[in-house]
């Protein structure tokens, strides 16, 4: 049985905004307005510019819970948690070193997604 690769991914917030912007500061993302469906706001991103997975940002009416989980990969964990405060958001979980050499962080945009962020370990 083959596995089935993650190839999008959806962040819903009543605040899409305030969220577009936090995405855009911490990790430079750009969006497109595609228009959603119910006449709501859909932004696309391309996100990781050929090197991971698009997504979009979907505006809530405030009646669903906000979403999402997703890891970004970073050159520097510690760097993008301060960048991420500085951006409005919080440190859920501090910075962490797996013993494989993996580090990673759980952040909070300022709509109160959680979201991860991780370095790989290094080549061996």
């Amino acid at each position: 049985m083959s596995t089935t690769p993650i190839t999008w991914f959806e962040i819903g917030t009543d605040r899409p905004d305030e969220a577009e912007r936090f995405y855009g500061e911490l990790f430079g993302w750009t969006f497109e307005e595609q228009g959603a469906a119910n006449g709501g706001s859909y932004r696309v991103t391309g996100a990781g510019a050929g090197e991971g997975i698009g997504g979009a940002i979907r505006a809530t009416d405030g009646t669903t819970p906000n979403y999402a989980v997703f890891y970004a990969e970073v050159a520097d964990v510690a760097e993008t948690c301060r960048r991420a405060e500085a951006a409005g958001g919080k440190v859920l979980m501090p910075v962490r070193t797996a013993p494989s050499g993996l580090t990673f962080a759980h952040l909070l945009d300022p709509a109160g997604n959680h979201l991860g962020v991780f370095t790989p370990p290094p080549p061996a």
